[in-house]
């Protein structure tokens, strides 16, 4: 689809503007359910923003040209669903591959919304987003409370965590240098620049190393790039404005620092602590990193071709663990969903092949990228293609050191910049779109998009019971709403065990052992009924 938008192209453009904003704000007040009730909610968002921008891009599209990158991705989405078939734990599954399927949906919307001439506003809104997510830790940061942020992983904001909040931070951080540079009016920049402050502000409190790490490579690459780009402009865009930033991130950076928080740091050096082990893998979180990769791998080498299952890593890795592994909880049960990392997790749950289809991909976009730095017509074309590569890079680094495209926040904001800011690509298949085939492509849509948004919306209810009440009919009710829920099972065979009931202990005690069958609490509550 090129050419001039029409009113469907600035309806999903609007979607995928609203939808990178409130995925972000998206968080619900239920502390028993810890990181879900923040991953829930924001994956209810990333569902209905990319069934309905996807629905509202097909009904223009007349033919659909296939480049490298959409038939690696999509390889990579149909090993990801043979891999679901055969995992232990299908509700797990259902939900990484619905975050898979809804993060593609949404880098080829954003495609289409950028062929038709609306780049700017949809990366702009990106960049917001980035704003808008350190603006909340910030809040955070200086004392605002409220139930829908978490106090244990402060500054996370309506992340839950801080480090989710600086991976968005620094995933956004070249929309916001390409914005701010390519600003039509000193005072847009300047609100720009104030953004870029406020983002470096929240980086530095957030003491996330892979951030920090990241931001570091995404420089590396992006700077010398745009440089070139710009310097090759002929005074369309000003070189200035790239000097200038920096200075406005560092002018952020130093006043976070010197201003006095509400954050509980142990040490009394934490930023500096956190400079000095970026890269420590000897001891702490690094070495525990090191001892998790190689469990995860043991795994993969015993599931090669199509991995454990996706979601299913935090089922399978505790046979693969020693007792004293840090990557287990107290409860014998993994004390994260997935490893810290988006690489070793594709591989351990989707298998090598998934692995390597999605690094193809990305090198694709690379290539793409890299031509329409050389070639490109105009400044801004190559100054796009820039901030492309310094997304892609940043998101190599992070997804290195921590989940990334895993989440439902990342995977909107990374997989919109990557559409809105991939230059066009080669085609290699052309596949005409007749009204037949643009009819039942859109009730697939439709019909994948509402099971995942009702199968959301069923386990927000089911916390809410879960959370309000502690009487046993009602927690079957939260159970029927959400059967996958291993807490919700687990509670309700504590609850029929004191009543002495073990015949209904055991039904729910069963079904927690088979969505967890490494976990020891199962296994425990049957025992006491004989099992």
């Amino acid at each position: 689809m090129n050419g001039r938008a029409g009113l469907l192209e600035h309806a999903a453009l609007r979607v995928l503007q609203l939808g990178a904003i409130a995925v972000v704000l998206a968080a619900a007040p239920y502390k028993a359910f810890d990181l879900d009730r923040f991953f829930v909610p924001k994956e209810l968002v990333l569902h209905a923003t990319a069934a309905a921008a996807t629905l509202l891009c097909l009904p223009r599209a007349r033919r659909l040209g296939l480049g490298r990158v959409d038939q690696l991705l999509g390889l990579f989405l149909l090993v990801g669903i043979a891999s679901a078939l055969f995992a232990t734990n299908w509700w797990l599954a259902a939900r990484a591959v619905a975050v898979s399927l809804s993060g593609a949906a949404c880098f080829w919307s954003a495609r289409a919304v950028s062929r038709a001439g609306l780049t700017r506003p949809l990366v702009a809104a990106l960049a917001v987003a980035g704003i808008v997510g350190a603006v909340t830790a910030l809040l955070q940061t200086y004392g605002v409370r409220t139930e829908y942020v978490s106090l244990n992983r402060a500054p996370g904001g309506t992340f839950g965590n801080r480090n989710f909040m600086a991976h968005l931070c620094v995933i956004t951080m070249p929309a916001l240098v390409l914005v701010a540079t390519t600003a039509a009016t000193r005072r847009a920049f300047g609100w720009w620049a104030a953004g870029l402050a406020l983002v470096a502000g929240a980086l530095i409190l957030s003491r996330s190393r892979a951030a920090w790490l990241a931001l570091i490579v995404g420089a590396v690459v992006l700077l010398p790039l745009v440089v070139m780009a710009l310097g090759r402009g002929r005074g369309t865009l000003r070189l200035g404005r790239l000097f200038a930033l920096p200075l406005a991130a560092a002018l952020g950076g130093g006043i976070a620092l010197v201003l006095p928080n509400t954050l509980d740091w142990r040490s009394d050096s934490p930023y500096m602590d956190t400079a000095k082990s970026v890269v420590n893998y000897k001891e702490g979180s690094g070495a525990g990193r090191l001892v998790q990769y190689g469990n995860s791998l043991r795994m993969s080498l015993h599931h090669p071709l199509l991995g454990v299952g996706p979601g299913n890593w935090s089922v399978v890795y505790p046979k693969f663990a020693a007792r004293d592994d840090p990557s287990l909880a107290d409860d014998g049960t993994t004390s994260n969903p997935w490893p810290s990392s988006d690489w070793m997790t594709f591989i351990s749950e989707r298998g090598v092949a998934s692995f390597v289809l999605l690094g193809l991909a990305m090198l694709a976009l690379v290539a793409d990228a890299l031509r329409a730095v050389r070639e490109g017509r105009t400044p801004e074309d190559r100054l796009t293609a820039c901030a492309m590569l310094g997304t892609l890079a940043i998101l190599v680094v992070v997804g290195t050191f921590d989940a990334v495209l895993l989440l439902p926040v990342p995977a909107l904001a990374a997989w919109t910049l990557l559409g809105a800011l991939s230059p066009p690509t080669r085609e290699r298949k052309v596949v005409a779109l007749g009204v037949g085939r643009r009819v039942l492509a859109m009730g697939a849509v439709a019909a994948l998009g509402a099971l995942a948004i009702v199968r959301s919306a069923s386990q927000l209810s089911a916390m809410s019971i879960f959370s309000t009440t502690s009487r046993v009919a009602a927690l079957e009710q939260a159970s029927t709403r959400d059967p996958g829920s291993y807490r919700i099972h687990v509670r309700l065979a504590e609850g029929y065990l004191r009543r002495g009931s073990c015949k209904r202990a055991v039904a729910h005690a069963g079904a927690a052992r088979a969505l967890m069958p490494n976990a020891p609490q199962p296994r425990r509550l049957l025992a006491s009924c004989g099992r």
